[in-house]
């Protein structure tokens, strides 16, 4: 419905008394497994006491998705509210977002809002509806980092990107329009691969081990055949340098096993100060694991690969957990917090291990579910855990209807405040999935739906499809696609896999 000028401007008016600030605290690649806030085997060794603390004082959901699980396809679709397919950013190759379509940063900056984006964007065009932005060409780097300025010039800073970000985003908190509510997107690199940590945590998990998956040795079957067949093993495709961190030139001649294809690329950008104390904690470590390698079993070496990736990623999390803190008490310090709606989530999941990977891109739950807590003050129940499904799609309607903003009609994602004011009677029942990619990591494209109980997804190259019980089978190591006792739930979720296509009218399976 539209609005005749007049009364959009006195719309605008009246939403600009009420609109609370919205802040957007976002990562990449963030499990929850690695979020103490949500249980597990690893809340205990790798607490994220900042990301609780936000998770506390609000709502954390047990069941929040991705709709497309790799980087830019799901930035898109959170700038949007549409699916990959609807919004034109299927993969992360390609010329980039679309901005001249509707987008979430340009109807906040129309409403009255200052904006601002910081860190990694990932959308290869330059933001757009935002009063400033600094962010980091492509991936980004750890390491003295480099910003990609409004005026199109870049410029290096030297340190921690997670803690160069944090400070960025706070002064420009300092700076902004203090007469018009904020939208500020604080975004993060970490903890994508390669998974390297601030100096101060190099030592954070020392002398602990972590807990292994009981999938880590997957055998894959029982399952479609392209599992064996993808490259995102922990065992034969994590690098030996650019992952596991042990370079070459500490080898002594001895060869590993298993892939080299990259360099040391964060190494190579530290200065020698910061190389000092990178070998003083990787070298001996590296020593005492090399000298060991000859007489070491295919499987423990697996295990220590796991041990080393697991370690550095998750100090890389305490860099984003404390980010989180600092912006949290920012908040608290300068009277803001009761007036803004803070959400901190990441851009999909990520394998720790499960099914012996190190990525994402596949439907399993590892890679879907994404990390969702929302506080906005009077709607929220401090500490609740909404048990419904929401996905990227419903992040752009939320913010519109907390900023008393209209919901286009394009929009294909719903206001999750009914979910948190409790009245989410009519809540869907299932969810949408789609991946585009064609031959990363050799994960094939795949399409699904997933309920409150069951996931069906089909894969156009080899013409399979796979179905999963998540009550009995929540690890989804066996497709009952074939098993006549789940025909029904077989036909029943095809029909509304194809509804749901139908519904969002989604292009063919190719």
């Amino acid at each position: 419905m539209k609005l005749l000028p007049f009364l959009a401007l006195a719309c605008v008016s009246l939403a600009t008394a009420k609109q609370p600030n919205i802040l957007f605290l976002f990562s990449d690649d963030h499990a929850l497994r690695s979020i103490s806030a949500y249980g597990g085997d690893l809340a205990k060794v790798a607490p994220t006491p900042n990301i609780d603390r936000l998770a506390a004082s609000g709502a954390i959901f047990e069941n929040s998705f991705c709709g497309n699980s790799i980087c830019g396809p799901s930035r898109a679709t959170i700038m949007t509210g549409k699916h990959s397919h609807k919004n034109g950013f299927l993969r992360n190759s390609g010329k980039g977002l679309d901005q001249s379509q509707w987008t979430l940063s340009k109807a906040l900056h129309g409403a009255g809002y200052n904006t601002a984006v910081i860190g990694k964007w990932h959308l290869v065009s330059d933001p757009v509806g935002f009063d400033y932005w600094e962010i980091l060409p492509g991936q980004g780097n750890y390491y003295n980092p480099v910003f990609k300025q409004m005026d199109g010039t870049t410029k290096k800073f030297n340190g921690y990107c997670t803690d160069i970000t944090t400070e960025k985003a706070i002064k420009w908190l300092d700076k902004r329009d203090k007469e018009k509510p904020f939208f500020l997107m604080c975004q993060h690199k970490a903890p994508h691969r390669t998974f390297a940590p601030a100096l101060r945590h190099l030592k954070a998990f020392e002398g602990v081990t972590i807990p292994e998956p009981p999938t880590l040795f997957d055998d894959y079957k029982n399952r479609s055949g392209t599992l064996a067949k993808n490259e995102m093993e922990i065992d034969r495709h994590f690098d030996w340098a650019y992952d596991a961190k042990v370079r070459k030139d500490e080898r002594n001649g001895i060869k590993l096993p298993g892939l080299d294809r990259y360099p040391t690329v964060e190494y190579r950008r530290m200065t020698e100060a910061q190389k000092k104390q990178w070998d003083a904690h990787f070298g001996p470590e590296n020593r005492a694991f090399i000298e060991k390698v000859p007489n070491m079993s295919h499987k423990d070496i697996v295990r220590w690969k796991y041990q080393r990736y697991m370690k550095n990623y998750l100090a890389t999390v305490k860099a984003v957990d404390e980010s989180v803190g600092r912006m949290l008490d920012y908040l608290d310090e300068n009277g803001l917090a009761e007036n803004t709606i803070v959400v901190y989530a990441s851009d999909q999941g990520f394998y720790l291990g499960e099914h012996g990977w190190y990525d994402k891109r596949w439907m399993f739950e590892e890679s879907f579910k994404m990390p969702f807590t929302i506080r906005w003050p009077g709607v929220t129940k401090p500490g609740s855990r909404p048990k419904e499904m929401i996905q990227n799609i419903d992040y752009a309607p939320t913010f519109l209807e907390a900023a008393g903003v209209e919901i286009p009609n394009e929009i294909q994602g719903k206001s999750i405040a009914p979910v948190l004011k409790g009245d989410s009677k009519e809540w869907r029942k299932s969810l949408y999935y789609s991946y585009y990619e064609k031959g990363e990591h050799n994960v094939p494209q795949h399409f699904g739906v997933r309920t409150e109980t069951h996931k069906l997804f089909y894969l156009p190259e080899t013409g399979e499809w796979q179905l999963f019980d998540l009550v009995k089978d929540p690890q989804e190591l066996k497709s009952v696609h074939d098993s006549p006792a789940y025909a029904k739930v077989k036909e029943k979720l095809t029909q509304e896999f194809n509804r749901l296509r139908e519904h969002y009218e989604a292009p063919p399976m190719k």
